[in-house]
Order: structure tokens, then C-alpha cells, then sequence
């Protein structure tokens, strides 16, 4: 555990790698099962992948966008590597021949240090992980999953298309591989109050998880969730009532997960609620203020010491 109050992301990466790593989201043109009919149309009721991904990933092949990507960090730092973060829709929902190649030409490019890939958890098989596997030998691989909630009656309304055991498994599989493993949370769900996701952090901390992004539910335009907000709006959270329900979250997450991330930011234009105008890094430094003054650190309530 570091001075702050929780383990977080920047820390855990400067324990594996001896030089600054920037992450570079990526969009290497693949969809979801939710999108193409395998299991529905649309996406998940909150999705609207526009909203979340940077402006250079929406056209042109990989290697423009990392060439874009390394053009912009490298104006703020001279000397660093990069990180390749396929971030757009789920990027092990193709043939695995084909993926192996993609991944294999992503982290051959100059500076790459290695590889993150984001998916679902229902996307991934075992040849797929022995790919992984074996890619994780040469360099740096880790699997981010979309959990969002360990509730499957939650993963049923937001038209997730599996259910929690489905992601425990996935995540078993790839944790074995010995290939690092990230998850993503939503704190917020509809019918999820404080106390059904405080209730989950002890189940996701029974996970094989390395690092967690935690995220608050926001209402983006265009989107199932957005239709149902402005029919019948429901509760979401204020910053403080958030700020509160994250220290208590994290206080009850196994002390060795990185916490990347705590809230998503999406471009105004798409936001429909909560507009609270703080960004990730200040949302950090308010959490870290609010634990210390209340001597809440993580892992104090972890059911598992």
C-alpha cells in the first residue's frame, strides 16, 4: 500500500515497468455480440461507444491511430512508451487466427510496451487464451472485462446477454494463464442502491483481478438507458452521495487491486445526468482527501484478512 489510501494504478505500473507508459485507446474496427444479433441489437442499455472513445479512434486503420495517439502524448513527453488499449466494443469477438495477427502486429510497432485488451466475458475461449498466453511470454498482455455488476438480475435489465458466473469463469481462465487481469465496475445501476453495491465488493475481490476501473452509471443520449431516464426519471447519484459510496466500496476491495479509475467522463454534448463537472484526476483527489479525514483505507473491511 502506497501513502494514499487505496493502491492505485500509477503505482502498480511502476512496479512492472522501469519507464513512463502512456495508455493509447484503440479501435481495431471490431463489434459485439449485442450489436450484430448473435444476442440482440443495439448494446447494453447505458452503451454508447461514440461517447467514450477519443475523437482519433473513430477513422482509419490502427496504425494511423497509434501514430495519431503517440504525435499527441509525445507533445507533453519526450521520451515514453505506449500501451495500446483496445478500448472500442469487444476486441475478442473475431476469428482467433485473425485476432492472434492483430495483436501480434500491435505490439511488434516501435515503443509499444505491450497490450491491453478490453472485451466481454463471454467473448473469450480457451485457444483464444493460449494465444494470449503465449503473447504474454514476449511482453505485457492484460484482459479487461466489462463485469458491471455481480447481480444477474441487474446483468438481465441492462441487456447484458450473460450472467455473473459467466464473467467469474472468464476471468478464472485467463487468471490461470497467468495473463494480468482488469475489471470494469458500474456503481449505479437502475434497482442497484448503495447498499447492493457495497454488498458486491467482497464478491468482486473474490475475483482474480489485478486492477478494477470503478465507474458511476451516467445517462448518455441515444442510448436504451436514456429513454427510459426521460420516460420516468430515477435516482442518480450526487458527487457527494458517490464520493461517500465509492471510499465505503473500496474499503471493503482485496488491498492488492490497482484502482485505475474512479469516474468516466463523456463529452457534454452527450450527457444527460449527472452533470457534475469534476473530471477523473480532481474525483481522485477528493476521494483520497475524504478517506484520509475519515481514516478509511482499502482493504480495512475486506472479508477475506
Amino acid at each position: 500500500m502506497t501513502s494514499r489510501p487505496y493502491l492505485d494504478y500509477a503505482t502498480w505500473m511502476s512496479g512492472l515497468f522501469s519507464f513512463k507508459v502512456q495508455i493509447l485507446p484503440l479501435n481495431i474496427g471490431l463489434t459485439c455480440p449485442n450489436r450484430d444479433g448473435t444476442l440482440g441489437y443495439g448494446g447494453c442499455t447505458f452503451c454508447h461507444n461514440e461517447a467514450f472513445a477519443p475523437a482519433y479512434t473513430q477513422g482509419g486503420d490502427f496504425h494511423r491511430q497509434i501514430e495519431a495517439g503517440k504525435r499527441f502524448f509525445k507533445r507533453k513527453y519526450k521520451r515514453q512508451h505506449f500501451l495500446p488499449y483496445l478500448q472500442s466494443y469487444s476486441n475478442t469477438y473475431a476469428p482467433a487466427d485473425y485476432l492472434a495477427s492483430v495483436y501480434e502486429e500491435i505490439v511488434g510497432m516501435d515503443d509499444v510496451a505491450g497490450i491491453v485488451i478490453a472485451t466481454r466475458p463471454d467473448c473469450v475461449d480457451e485457444p483464444l487464451l493460449d494465444i494470449l498466453a503465449r503473447l504474454r511470454e514476449k511482453t505485457f498482455v492484460m484482459v479487461e472485462y466489462g463485469i458491471e455488476s455481480a447481480n444477474d438480475r441487474t446483468l438481465a435489465e441492462i441487456h447484458r446477454g450473460h450472467d455473473f458466473e459467466c464473467c467469474r469463469k472468464a476471468i478464472r481462465q485467463t487468471a490461470d494463464r497467468g495473463i494480468y487481469v482488469g475489471g470494469h465496475v458500474i456503481l449505479g445501476l437502475p434497482n442497484e442502491d448503495a447498499e447492493e453495491s457495497i454488498r458486491q465488493a467482497s464478491v468482486i475481490s473474490s475475483l482474480p483481478i489485478h486492477t478494477l476501473k470503478i465507474h458511476h452509471l451516467q445517462i448518455i443520449r441515444e442510448t436504451v438507458l436514456a429513454n427510459s431516464y426521460e420516460k420516468a426519471p430515477f435516482h442518480v447519484y450526487t458527487l457527494q452521495e458517490f464520493l461517500e459510496l465509492v471510499a465505503a466500496y473500496v474499503e471493503r476491495l482485496r488491498p492488492d487491486i490497482a484502482l485505475q479509475r474512479f469516474v468516466s467522463q463523456v463529452p457534454p454534448r452527450w450527457l444527460i445526468a449527472p452533470r457534475w463537472g469534476v473530471k477523473s484526476q480532481a474525483f481522485s483527489t477528493m476521494l483520497r482527501e475524504y478517506m484520509s479525514r475519515h481514516n478509511m483505507y482499502q482493504g480495512r473491511l475486506w472479508e477475506g484478512q
